[in-house]
């Protein structure tokens, strides 16, 4: 059930009505007034059939004004790379070892990074680290042999996103601590880049709706048709 605090907050938003990106992020950041610094963050349906491969939007987009947490970051690699992903500030770092741990149920990190020639490990962590959105992919540049460069980019705020089972891709945009600006500047970039991987596949209406919330407030509709500045 509902509690009175999000009840009332609900009554702020009109639900008949789409809002422009701008009026929605300063009506989420006014909602945002739990005890602690909530996070926002951006859901969008798409057009698309996850079911087929070829219609899977899956991606990584850097955020300018980062997300405003520490993203711990975990690399699978060995020898020269894994001293690179030492130096690169990556918090774990090893092969069979962390494998044997997240077979043992240790998931204490936000992003995993993968040289392709330690994939035969990983390979075998599909589906404990698949559902929770933690396996590497090239897709999303989390398999590389640039390792210095990505643990830097997801340190500084990459955030990855797929398309889950109702055609649904979300991801954090920031805290509701940023500044409007900063959180309106995350905002496009990840709408650019989820509109540039839309896939040949994908028919009819790309954008079939947007909404924006912060942690514990309610969905916030946004016009899809004003959600990226090259529209």
């Amino acid at each position: 059930m509902a509690g009175k605090r999000y009840i009332e907050l609900k009554k702020k938003v009109d639900p008949t009505k789409l809002y422009e990106p701008e009026e929605a992020i300063e009506l989420v950041k006014q909602m945002a007034n739990a005890k602690f610094d909530e996070t926002i963050e951006v859901a969008v349906r798409l057009g698309v059939d996850p079911k087929h491969a070829d219609q899977m939007v899956r991606g990584a987009v850097s955020l300018p004004a980062g997300i405003g947490k520490s993203v711990r970051v975990l690399v699978f690699a060995k020898g020269d790379k894994a001293k690179e992903a030492e130096a690169a500030g990556a918090d774990y770092v090893g092969a069979e070892d962390l494998a044997a741990k997240i077979q043992g149920g240790w998931f204490d990190f936000d992003v995993a990074i993968a040289t392709p020639d330690v994939m035969s490990v990983v390979g075998k962590l599909g589906k404990l680290l698949g559902p929770k959105g933690l396996m590497p992919n090239p897709k999303s540049g989390t398999v590389t042999f640039d390792i210095k460069q990505a643990v830097s980019e997801f340190k500084a705020g990459k955030v990855e996103y797929r398309t889950e089972k109702a055609g649904i891709v979300h991801a954090p945009i920031g805290k509701a601590s940023f500044p409007k600006e900063k959180l309106l500047e995350n905002f496009y970039a990840f709408m650019d880049a989820i509109i540039k991987a839309k896939p040949a596949g994908a028919k009819g209406q790309y954008l079939k709706s947007v909404s924006i919330s912060s942690t514990m407030g309610p969905g916030i509709k946004l016009n899809p048709l004003k959600v990226s500045k090259a529209v």
